[in-house]
């Protein structure tokens, strides 16, 4: 497997999870709504890159890169550094425990994948 296609599939795991866990969370329907509106933009990304994986894939980059924003967000707000009065948002299954974890594992996950999808130059250009 290339690296796009692993990386492809590394977002399909985040929005998949976050997707789950947002259709547990006792969020306000608007954030929910939100939430999987958000995820099932990237997945269509995704769809569209593992499609043609000669295109560009900046837009998944960007969705992705975001996804990690969001959960490094999310563990700093648990660790009381910054105050975004979405502590509801981040928790999960009200556990501080298991929401850290979960916040940890997505952003090393995300995190990893905008690492693999980040276009490389050529051989040729770089000497």
């Amino acid at each position: 497997m290339d690296k796009t296609r692993f990386g492809c599939w590394l977002v399909v795991a985040v929005a998949a999870v976050q997707t789950i866990s947002t259709l547990l969370s006792p969020l306000a329907a608007e954030l929910v709504a939100t939430a999987v509106l958000f995820n099932a933009a990237a997945g269509f990304s995704t769809f569209l890159l593992l499609r043609r994986p000669d295109r560009n894939r900046w837009p998944l980059v960007l969705w992705t890169a975001g996804f990690f924003g969001w959960h490094v967000t999310g563990l700093v707000t648990m660790a009381g550094i910054v105050s975004t009065d979405l502590d509801a948002a981040f928790l999960i299954a009200s556990q501080r425990e298991l929401s850290i974890a979960y916040q940890v594992v997505l952003a090393t996950l995300a995190g990893f994948a905008v690492h693999i999808l980040l276009p490389r130059p050529s051989a040729a250009r770089r000497r």
